[in-house]
């Protein structure tokens, strides 16, 4: 049953990836565009993307549930429950710069069971199953193996709730600056995910997240053989918001940084 899951992942991931790619650079006068906040854009593309994905899964599984970013409600977690962002970056795609993805992940009760990451513009396909690893177009991967903080990449990424979460990132970021390599702020959460578990990043940390933005890739990262938690330390709830993610080696190091009381 999970290959066919993997199966109707990927297909709706490729559908809402040409859906995307349609309306590429069709959105030059960001004054026409539908804001959810003073910073958090939605586009058409959004909502077509997520249409084609809950066509594809229904048509497959037609008594699973499906949680996305721009139809939510409330719900009572579905024996197979669909995590779905039909297009992760949406402020970098209105502005055509070419860092987005679509983003499916698959619960099963409480526990992520399936993770698809997939970026039209390189056409890269990152998935993953609970227990059978992660891969990058078909071909295994893993995390990084740096242990010095001085070797490590982190990415992080800035949330439209410009309040107290936000201050925890600054001092954060401000902290680690000073002792690892270097920092990324690259406007989708998916992918970054997606690059700790690829070992093109070592770490990741974001607050004030939405559970559509981590399903997929916190699995991802766990199955290339990372580890992902809060920014505390804690392991994730079932629907989390903050996240901290890294190849393991140096999560309580970073860890012992971020939570610093200075």
């Amino acid at each position: 049953m999970k290959s066919d899951f993997l199966k109707t992942g990927i297909l709706a991931a490729k559908k809402a990836g040409k859906v995307i790619l349609s309306h590429r650079g069709k959105f030059r006068d960001l004054n026409k565009l539908k804001y959810k906040g003073p910073r958090d854009i939605v586009t058409k593309a959004d909502f077509e993307a997520e249409s084609i994905i809950k066509k594809t899964i229904f048509k497959s599984f037609p008594s699973h549930e499906i949680l996305a970013e721009e139809t939510p409600r409330g719900y009572e977690l579905a024996d197979f429950l669909w995590v779905v962002d039909p297009l992760d970056g949406t402020v970098n795609f209105s502005h055509d710069y070419p860092n987005f993805c679509v983003s499916i992940g698959l619960k099963q009760q409480e526990e992520t069971v399936l993770g698809i990451i997939y970026d039209p513009i390189l056409k890269e396909l990152f998935t993953a199953v609970k227990g059978q690893g992660a891969f990058l177009n078909g071909k295994k991967i893993h995390v990084s193996q740096n242990s010095e903080l001085i070797k490590i990449l982190l990415n992080t990424g800035f949330s439209y709730n410009r309040g107290e979460k936000m201050e925890f990132t600054l001092n954060a970021v401000r902290r680690m600056l000073y002792k690892i390599k270097d920092i990324r702020r690259s406007g989708s959460a998916a992918l970054d995910l997606a690059y700790v578990a690829s070992a093109r990043t070592d770490s990741y940390l974001e607050y004030h997240l939405k559970p559509w933005d981590l399903c997929a890739g916190a699995l991802l990262v766990k199955e290339a053989g990372g580890k992902v938690s809060d920014p505390l330390g804690t392991p994730l709830k079932p629907l989390p918001t903050d996240c901290f993610a890294s190849n393991g080696l140096v999560h309580e190091k970073l860890l012992k940084i971020i939570n610093e009381q200075k």
